[in-house]
């Protein structure tokens, strides 16, 4: 295993070693401009990602879910995409779980020493009963914590497919991955602190994993979140938006038809663009494996 001290992202970065003695308009500008690589990073690991998005999308037809492992800052990136799914693909709590080491009580305060634990995340694993139709994705910026290569030995024990993320070339953690994208980010402006541009290129990471495979699950219609659960004010304004845009009718005609369709802007979609009744626009869901185009045979 590479010594931690030799990781890119363990260098020093000398465009910044006086960043001390910096005005905070330099200070801002030598963080934006070590942003602006992230991007260029992540895109030479698009091929990695497209097959693990390709996995991803197998398991979820078969039942299983996406699990998302990780400590500290990683593991928080991980909790954060998990619970963003239900309100915006519509999707059950338990089809995307993000686990960080430490448990719940880390999200907000750090447990020290957990990261090191590989067993811990076997046992973590174990108590939301991980299976072979299941995928795991282990995240750790350094691509050797413990609890994230532990991660992934308990998910290939199981069966499970498993993903490993980094931000250094040749980790560790792709080792025990079916698919390993390493996203090289480099120094970080405050050596070592793998929250900046480490911490970004994992959240661009998670959202195209989430995002791409909820587009490929029938989630997404055009570019609009059909499957969004309208639970507020905004977010039935938004459902209503959605469905008027999708559809061309007025915004009373596009309230009319979510109170229809019961809250459900994808089946109010079909029920006007197919001019069917609710019931019907869900037979016609169910068949087409919730996919508005196919439902009304675009």
């Amino acid at each position: 295993m590479t010594e931690i001290g030799a990781l890119g992202t363990e260098e020093a970065d000398p465009r910044t070693a006086a960043l001390d003695a910096m005005p905070v308009e330099e200070i801002l500008r030598a963080m934006n401009a070590a942003d602006a690589g992230v991007a260029s990073a992540v895109a030479q690991a698009v091929p990695e990602i497209a097959r693990a998005v390709e996995l991803i999308v197998a398991a979820r037809q078969r039942g299983g879910r996406l699990i998302y492992v990780g400590a500290g800052t990683s593991g928080r990136l991980g909790v954060l995409d998990a619970v963003e799914c239900p309100p915006t693909f519509g999707t059950d709590p338990g089809e995307v779980i993000g686990l960080i080491a430490g448990g719940d009580d880390a999200f907000a305060h750090a447990v020290e020493g957990a990261e090191d634990d590989p067993a811990l995340a076997a046992k973590d694993l174990h108590a939301i009963g991980c299976n072979a139709t299941d995928v795991v994705v282990a995240l750790a910026a350094s691509g050797r914590t413990p609890y994230a290569i532990g991660a992934l030995r308990h998910g290939r024990s199981v069966g499970a497919t498993t993903i490993g993320v980094s931000c250094n070339r040749h980790a560790e953690l792709s080792t025990h991955a079916d698919v390993g994208i390493e996203i090289e980010t480099g120094p970080e402006v405050v050596t070592g602190s793998t929250r900046l541009k480490a911490g970004t290129a994992q959240k661009m990471v998670c959202n195209m994993l989430s995002t791409a495979t909820m587009v490929r699950s029938g989630k997404v219609y055009g570019n609009r979140m059909v499957d969004m659960k309208p639970t507020n004010a905004k977010l039935v304004d938004r459902a209503c938006r959605i469905i008027a845009d999708a559809t061309g009718v007025d915004p009373a005609t596009a309230a009319t038809l979510l109170a229809a369709a019961e809250g459900n802007a994808k089946t109010a979609i079909v029920m006007q663009l197919a001019g069917v009744d609710a019931v019907e626009a869900r037979r016609l869901l169910d068949d087409a494996d919730g996919f508005v185009r196919a439902a009304v045979r675009e």
